[in-house]
């Protein structure tokens, strides 16, 4: 990260400088409204802004609390140590950590080099950063986005990014827009978001959840990406360690859809992508995903968008 940017997240605030001279506690006015134990967005963020960022407090502790908006801490340098709803998370150098609203979380007092930045973030921004995810609507990509938007009751999700580096850079150039005031600064936050997101969706496998059951659902909508065409719930219930009905119920839980639904959603996006994206026939892209009965792929294709296949190819652009 640019030296620069270290510098302006190092420098010593007021709040910092009272606490350093014998504070025990953070400043309650500037973070809450009255005694709830409610982070405001209303105080951190400038009047009708979506996204803004502060350097996290050192020298004193967070006692537990909420937020009314979305949080994602990435830290800069050093560590700092998180109890997320009753569970100790460890943020180290170029990781991120994404909290809902709903996430009760408290902060051990953090030295002073140990540099986190906090993106405060309104829900209502994330509308502009999904067309940024892709054309391909799959259950993964749905369940993701419900949790990196807040809309999902997850706590938290831990991502292990340090060593990813395009992550990276999109972290460092939200930084440095937002500290900067660059021109057309909102549109640029827009786009650097979305492609955020968009990495962040694609590396899964450095993503850790809140609970235990909230990555064997993820784990379940990965294994659905590379096992469209012949996985069976069977299969990866034994994979995971899961009694069978325990894993289904699970899912039905977590996603609001049983496997088989979600297999089917997986094959008919699948095969959608393909009808838009290559010349294969119709009986082919049937095959790939994962039907041999061709005419029951058509009646759930057209059941799904309105359109056969034929119709959907050459009408959707």
């Amino acid at each position: 990260m640019q030296q620069s940017i270290l510098d302006k997240l190092s420098a010593v605030t007021g709040e910092e400088r009272e606490i350093l001279s014998g504070r025990m506690d953070i400043d309650r006015s500037l973070y809450m409204d009255g005694s709830r134990d409610v982070i405001s967005g209303e105080k951190l963020l400038e009047k009708g802004k979506l996204l803004a960022i502060r350097p996290h407090t050192r020298f004193v502790a967070f006692p537990e609390h909420t937020h009314d908006y979305v949080e994602m801490v990435y830290m800069c340098t050093g560590q700092t140590r998180h109890t997320v709803n009753g569970t100790p998370v460890l943020l180290q150098r170029g990781e991120l950590l994404m909290l809902g609203q709903n996430a009760r979380q408290s902060i051990e007092a953090a030295g002073e080099g140990d540099l986190a930045v906090n993106f405060i973030v309104r829900p209502a921004f994330f509308s502009g950063t999904l067309p940024f995810l892709g054309e391909e609507e799959t259950p993964l990509r749905r369940f993701l986005v419900s949790c990196l938007t807040g809309e999902n009751e997850t706590g938290y999700l831990l991502f292990h990014v340090a060593d990813i580096l395009p992550i990276q850079n999109l972290i460092e150039n939200l930084l440095y827009t937002l500290l900067e005031n660059a021109p057309n600064k909102r549109g640029i936050l827009q786009m650097t978001m979305g492609l955020l997101f968009a990495q962040l969706v694609n590396h899964t496998q450095v993503l850790q959840f809140g609970t235990q059951e909230q990555n064997a659902v993820v784990s379940v909508l990965r294994y659905l990406e590379e096992h469209y065409r012949d996985g069976s719930l069977t299969d990866i219930a034994g994979r995971l360690h899961y009694e069978l009905p325990s894993l289904s119920r699970l899912i039905r839980q977590k996603t609001g859809r049983t496997y088989t639904e979600l297999l089917q959603e997986k094959r008919l996006s699948q095969a959608a992508w393909l009808l838009r994206n290559t010349d294969r026939k119709v009986d082919e892209i049937a095959n790939a995903v994962g039907y041999e009965n061709i005419s029951y792929f058509h009646r759930l294709f057209s059941a799904r968008f309105g359109l056969s296949p034929r119709r959907y190819r050459v009408t959707k652009p």
